[in-house]
């Protein structure tokens, strides 16, 4: 259902925002929104956000296709478990602060990123804070990373989009204060946020791996039926 997978993407955009204040929140803190009026100011920093929830979407949108297409091969329920297994997986490494995801190829895709980053801060308009955000969602984050394996096992375009969409939303009143109000959240609440991080995403697991096992569980673990059809493209 539509509201459920935006529910779990937006409380996981919720917790998952304690971790970005910490790898975002450079960048919130030097937002070229010095002044300008509070309106501006304010209009900026929501610019920013939706920025990133933009990349978000179309990240889950692409990922949604590639769901679908499995989706639709007649494998969801072998997809869903081990989706929900990878999840498991990654969370143990992100516990371990395993640096997995990164690489020489990749190095360079992100340092490009972040200067082009670093040229935007240098821009006081309102274009250039919502270019910020569309290119701070493409740099790595872990908790990113658990929100698009969670989006490309909802087989379908439109849910992995809203997954997405809803994840980003999630972050964005955190990140709104720490923007506007600087340290007024403390290390101390973001630490305690942060333990709770891990049983959320390891619930969300646990129950993607109960959704591919076919055990006719009402919203838990739904009948599979065989489905048969064309992929459905995704259109901007």
């Amino acid at each position: 259902m539509p509201w459920q997978l935006f529910i779990s993407g937006f409380v996981l955009g919720i917790f998952s925002s304690f971790h970005c204040i910490g790898m975002c929140g450079p960048i919130a803190l030097l937002l070229p929104v010095q002044g300008l009026s509070a309106r501006k100011r304010f209009t900026g920093i929501l610019l920013y956000n939706f920025g990133r929830v933009f990349t978000y979407t179309i990240i889950g949108c692409f990922l949604g296709l590639v769901g679908r297409r499995i989706y639709l091969a007649g494998f969801q329920q072998l997809f869903s478990i081990v989706m929900g297994i990878l999840i498991l997986i990654l969370l143990i490494l992100f516990i371990l602060n395993k640096r997995f995801f990164h690489n020489g190829h990749t190095g360079i895709v992100f340092t490009a990123i972040k200067t082009f980053i670093g040229k935007q801060l240098m821009h006081q308009h309102l274009v250039a804070l919502f270019l910020i955000g569309t290119a701070n969602g493409l740099l790595p984050c872990g908790m990113v990373y658990f929100a698009l394996v969670g989006a490309l096992a909802t087989g379908s375009v439109a849910h992995a989009s809203v997954f997405m969409a809803a994840f980003g939303l999630g972050t964005i009143p955190l990140m709104m204060l720490l923007s506007r109000f600087g340290r007024f959240i403390t290390a101390q609440v973001r630490n305690k946020i942060k333990t709770i991080i891990p049983f959320f995403v390891a619930t969300m697991a646990i129950l993607m791996i109960l959704r591919g096992m076919n055990l006719d569980i009402p919203y838990i673990s739904p009948f599979f039926n065989s489905v048969s059809g064309e992929a459905v493209r995704c259109h901007s």
